[in-house]
């Protein structure tokens, strides 16, 4: 049987609860969905608020063939193979004289997981509209998705959903909930739907009824599921990255052994090491890095059961280690400037005189190697990021 948040699923905006700001009279993706108004768009908001039904709900309107993957184990192999798969009448290649008569659909969730060489392989096929992307995000897609591609498509921000939005959708699976046991789901959920359905139908399937106790029972139980791609999936690594931040390795290990039981992919758990070594730890500890790439290296190499033991080791020495935080938040602080002020002209004495009119341009001119002389471009050349 589907999960309870699947079979409550809305199929049409009107049935849809939350997200006023989008799909509410005269809002963007209503008018896109009433109009058939074919366009590439990202849905960036937390678990829970509606993402996949909004990404369904479109599709159905375009009469479109939807293809839903999940980044966290898609490739561009699985871009390919949708790209040719064969319909009524249909050939094998997207060339002019075979492209389909339906449009295609890609709900690409997790689409922050795609690496840049995976989402320069998607633009083409969204630029030239043989695919129309939808992405889903719970991360902000400045960071995550590359500008070209970001160019090409609308971002829409989906908000927690209120406690009037989650009471509407609790009173949808009939199932009757009191005041105390509502209360309480609505403080476990924070706005997600899913997870507030899914601790239900828990305490529904453990013990038949639905109350405080049983929720709280549920929430303990070890045969609650562990969804790699929803709620506790996200709650879990959230705890252990924010328990190895305050160097308290006895709960970054916990964690860490919840997602080795529920069989939490390891290069998962170490590719969140390794960014950690460099975000968290960074100048404090260099070789914080050496090990969290030699924990991944390992799990790369040896694989479960064994690999626990070498993501164990990582865990404890980077909670363990200073942390300093100063080239992380440089970073940011530089990118934002990016943004804010594009591609600003490059000083002339740092330029490459690569040819004699570049030379008499003055290019390279008054370069010194070993300058206390600002490098950065000239509107910005007062900043200091590295603090």
């Amino acid at each position: 049987m589907e999960p309870l948040a699947a079979r409550i699923r809305p199929t049409k905006l009107d049935d849809v609860v939350g997200q006023e700001h989008l799909v509410g009279e005269g809002k963007p993706l209503r008018v896109a969905v009433e109009k058939k108004h074919k366009f590439s768009f990202i849905l960036w908001g937390a678990p829970g608020t509606g993402k996949t039904t909004i990404a369904r709900i479109y599709a159905r309107a375009l009469d479109a063939e939807l293809f839903e993957l999940s980044a966290v184990s898609a490739g561009k192999d699985d871009i390919r193979k949708l790209l040719g798969t064969s319909g009524k009448g249909r050939g094998n290649s997207l060339t002019p004289s075979t492209l389909p008569l339906k449009p295609r659909v890609l709900f690409l969730d997790e689409i922050h997981r795609f690496n840049k060489s995976q989402q320069d392989f998607l633009l083409p096929y969204v630029e030239s509209g043989e695919l129309t992307l939808i992405g889903a995000t719970t991360e902000n897609p400045s960071f995550e998705v590359i500008a070209p591609l970001l160019s090409r498509c609308r971002v829409f921000v989906l908000e927690p959903l209120s406690e009037e939005a989650l009471r509407a959708i609790v009173k949808k699976t009939k199932i009757k909930v009191n005041k105390d046991a509502f209360d309480w789901l609505m403080g476990y959920a924070n706005g997600d739907a899913r997870k507030a359905l899914g601790m239900m139908e828990g305490a529904m399937s453990l013990y038949g009824n639905i109350s405080v106790e049983t929720l709280n029972k549920a929430l303990e139980s070890p045969h609650l599921r562990y969804d790699k791609k929803g709620e506790e999936h996200y709650d879990t690594i959230s705890a252990f990255i924010k328990s190895m931040r305050a160097s308290q390795a006895d709960a970054a290990l916990y964690y860490l052994a919840r997602m080795v039981e529920a069989g939490e992919d390891p290069l998962f758990i170490a590719r969140r090491m390794v960014i950690f070594a460099s975000e968290d730890v960074g100048l404090a500890q260099p070789t914080a890095l050496v090990v969290a790439d030699a924990v991944f290296r390992a799990c790369e190499t040896i694989g479960y059961p064994e690999c626990a033991i070498n993501l164990a080791h990582g865990v404890a020495y980077l909670a363990g280690a200073k942390k300093n935080r100063s080239a992380y938040d440089a970073l940011r602080a530089a990118q934002a400037d990016v943004r804010a002020f594009g591609n600003l002209p490059v000083p002339k004495k740092l330029r490459n005189p690569v040819t004699k009119l570049l030379k008499e341009l003055d290019y390279g001119k008054g370069y010194e190697k070993y300058s206390d002389e600002s490098y950065l471009p000239d509107k910005i050349n007062k900043k200091k990021y590295l603090k």
